[in-house]
């Protein structure tokens, strides 16, 4: 009877316990975090825009506030939403260039506010590659995802939807809001746009706008970089110069229904000539190329202020708007033709600088505009100090609370760092880190062994770098010494913590592929097998690959340790033995010239592993390794031949397939053509995981050795 009554006792107090919390968690605000890509600043009219107006996200800055001085860690997509999903630098999170994959594992803000009762949520653009986690429903592009007719990925597999990706993200947004979520619960919802990103195709409704106007041209369209290094000067992201055909609608666009065509070449006649003057050249070919990005540009914008639109309509509607905190940013900032560009990557202002406008009914002045260094960094901070919830130690940013709430800390940061890696890359904007103050600007190229400084307050466009200048040398010291302070502040010692590696070095090795060419049941499509000597070999006579498979499941090398191989007998000093993957992600062993080359591709960067020459007609044992740590090794006739090389691993799943004898996609190696292997392949072997001592000595034996 005593247990009994303890037991009812203790139920009536869980149940009261459980009463008070689902209260407070209904109080709590939720949080609707809306991202574009790449949207500049100077495309928002809340931000004084003279090429656009956008009166839906002007809403949320005349209802909150504008924050004008709100910068990125590294500007470019991947690793900006990875910043914001970890409030951490980009070498603490590893995702520090596009074609890294994010590793899930490590504490995201998502779950963080999971643990506090939140409903999470992610729809739209998440180009992280790996699945989203942390989420309780998420509904994705894959990767960087079509304008129209997008597949979409879900923990319950890909749909495919019809029509302009841009409205068919708010309607997911929307059924998530309405149909979706608990009620119960306070929301975090992620809704993402792919718009503006390249290549700029509007919606349907948008073909036509802007055709009748000429939008206003930047005043350093025509920069010629002739005040700073050679950096600016050797990127390839010009208006004049590397828009392509695609990007200026010269060809039909890919991935649009019959339908769809109609409609867009109704507006876009390729053989009509006001399309394309051949005869333009030098400032007029600019000119007309720059109406003709911009305007695709902006239409683009004008979609997403129409859906945003439809997002905060519903939110009064329905009566959220009031405990809804809505947050308006984009990945980083954009080029408009300003310095004669598009894209971004750069610490310059207009590709740093990012909009953010922040919307927190009774906590932020309507029409409020805050001058603070604000940061993507800070942003993860926010939303856990919106939710009630405990910052961790080991993220790296501000929580933006108290300024949005019109306060000014004393303790706020005076100064901001910047990293950028991508190079080689998408681009070509060399690597740099640097410092942004108040009235200064200093940037390292590292690699170039080149500094530029900005005045801002005197030359706020950035055209001339005062390094030079014998009146800046004190300003320089101390930012230097201010740079240095903020590398050691963040922990930026130019290592990357690499969870790919870490995963790697727990693979155990796993025979992956054996070729033995007396096995009947071995799909080849090209070859003779005929007597080797040891078994059976194959012979190619170099007419192409003689086995395909693709790059998925146990096949996928993502962050793998590779061990690959196996007797060869070359009669001509080129060819490719085994290719897997193409110029993005891949590897490749190949002869040129008759010296064993190992190439390694991981985000567009290639690096090589050279051994001695081999002889031609006569059977040699060759092994390449690739190390967890990144580091390359070649055997021949089971011996180290050479020294090792660091390379690196591929860091996702290759879209080209696994070719036996040459390479059948997009090439890996640095060669121009699919360079088919001539002669005879003997127990050719793919392994995974890092190697057994034992394993190099016993395949390259003979019998009787």
């Amino acid at each position: 009877m005593k247990t009994c009554l303890s037991s009812l006792l203790t139920l009536v107090v869980l149940v009261g316990l459980a009463g008070p919390a689902s209260a407070a968690d209904a109080k709590r605000p939720n949080i609707l975090f809306i991202m574009s890509d790449d949207h500049a600043y100077q495309a928002i009219s809340a931000y004084g825009s003279v090429v656009n107006k956008t009166p839906n996200l002007d809403r949320i800055a005349r209802e909150g506030m504008r924050f004008d001085r709100c910068y990125v860690t590294n500007s470019i997509c991947g690793p900006s939403r990875a910043v914001i999903l970890t409030g951490k630098y980009s070498h603490l999170n590893g995702f520090v260039r596009n074609g890294n994959t994010f590793n899930g594992k490590q504490q995201t803000v998502a779950k963080l506010l999971q643990k506090v009762g939140y409903e999470t949520a992610v729809v739209g653009k998440w180009h992280l590659k790996s699945d989203p986690t942390g989420f309780d429903y998420w509904h994705v592009l894959v990767g960087q995802g079509p304008y129209y007719n997008p597949p979409m990925k879900t923990p319950e597999g890909v749909v495919n939807h019809t029509g302009y990706t841009t409205d068919i993200i708010t309607d997911q947004a929307l059924d998530y809001l309405k149909n979706k979520r608990d009620a119960e619960k306070p929301f975090f919802l992620m809704y993402q746009h792919k718009a503006p990103h390249r290549n700029w195709q509007p919606g349907p409704k948008y073909l036509n706008k802007y055709d009748d106007v000429t939008i206003p041209e930047p005043t350093t369209l025509y920069d010629d970089y002739s005040g700073r290094g050679s950096a600016a000067a050797s990127q390839a992201m010009t208006i004049e110069r590397h828009l392509s055909p695609n990007d200026l609608k010269l060809v039909p666009q890919r991935g649009l229904t019959d339908e769809q065509k109609e409609v867009w070449h109704k507006a876009y006649d390729p053989k009509n000539k006001k399309f394309a003057d051949s005869k333009l050249e030098g400032r007029a070919l600019v000119k007309w190329k720059y109406q003709r990005y911009v305007k695709d540009y902006l239409r683009c914008i004008d979609s997403v202020d129409e859906n945003v639109g439809r997002v905060l309509d519903y939110l009064d509607e329905s009566g959220l708007a009031e405990n809804t905190v809505v947050f308006y940013t984009s990945d980083q900032g954009w080029y408009l033709g300003e310095h004669g560009w598009y894209d971004k990557r750069w610490m310059y202002e207009e590709s740093f600088r990012t909009p953010l406008m922040i919307r927190w009914p009774g906590v932020t002045k309507p029409g409020s505009v805050d001058r603070h260094l604000a940061m993507n960094l800070d942003f993860a901070e926010t939303f856990l100090q919106i939710a009630g919830a405990e910052i961790p130690g080991d993220m790296q940013g501000l929580g933006l609370k108290p300024v949005l709430a019109q306060e000014d800390p004393a303790d706020w940061r005076k100064s901001i760092y910047y990293h950028y890696y991508e190079f080689p890359g998408a681009h070509s904007v060399q690597k740099h880190y640097g410092v942004r103050t108040d009235r200064y600007k200093l940037i390292n190229f590292y690699e170039l062994g080149e500094w530029e400084l900005f005045d801002l307050e005197k030359d706020p466009n950035e055209l001339l770098s005062v390094y030079s200048d014998p009146a800046y040398e004190k300003t320089i010291k101390e930012l230097e010494a201010e740079l240095e302070r903020l590398r050691e502040q963040y922990g930026d010692d130019g290592t990357i913590v690499d969870f790919g590696m870490q995963q790697a070095a727990s693979i155990k090795q796993k025979l992956v592929q054996r070729f033995n060419f007396g096995d009947p049941e071995l799909e080849l499509i090209g070859g003779t097998v005929v007597p080797g000597h040891k078994g059976r070999a194959l012979e190619l006579t170099g007419k192409g690959a003689v086995y395909k498979a693709d790059s998925s499941g146990p096949r996928n090398p993502a962050f793998k340790p590779i061990v690959l191989g196996g007797w060869v007998y070359p009669q001509k000093e080129n060819g490719v033995i085994l290719a897997q993957g193409g110029e993005g992600q891949g590897y490749s062993l190949y002869l040129e010239a008759g010296t064993p080359i190992f190439a390694v591709r991981s985000a567009g960067n290639l690096k090589q592993l050279e051994g001695p020459k081999i002889p031609l007609e006569k059977w040699t044992h060759m092994v390449v390794v690739l190390a967890a740590d990144g580091k390359g090794t070649l055997y021949l006739d089971g011996k180290p031949a050479g020294k090792s090389s660091q390379l690196h691993l591929v860091s996702s799943q290759p879209a080209d397939n696994l070719n036996l004898g040459a390479d059948g996609g997009s090439l890996v190696g640095n060669y121009d053509n699919p360079q088919p292997f001539v002669g005879k392949l003997e127990d050719v072997r793919l392994y995974w995981g890092n190697l057994r001592p034992k394993l190099i000595a016993s395949w390259s034996q003979l019998p009787g050795e």
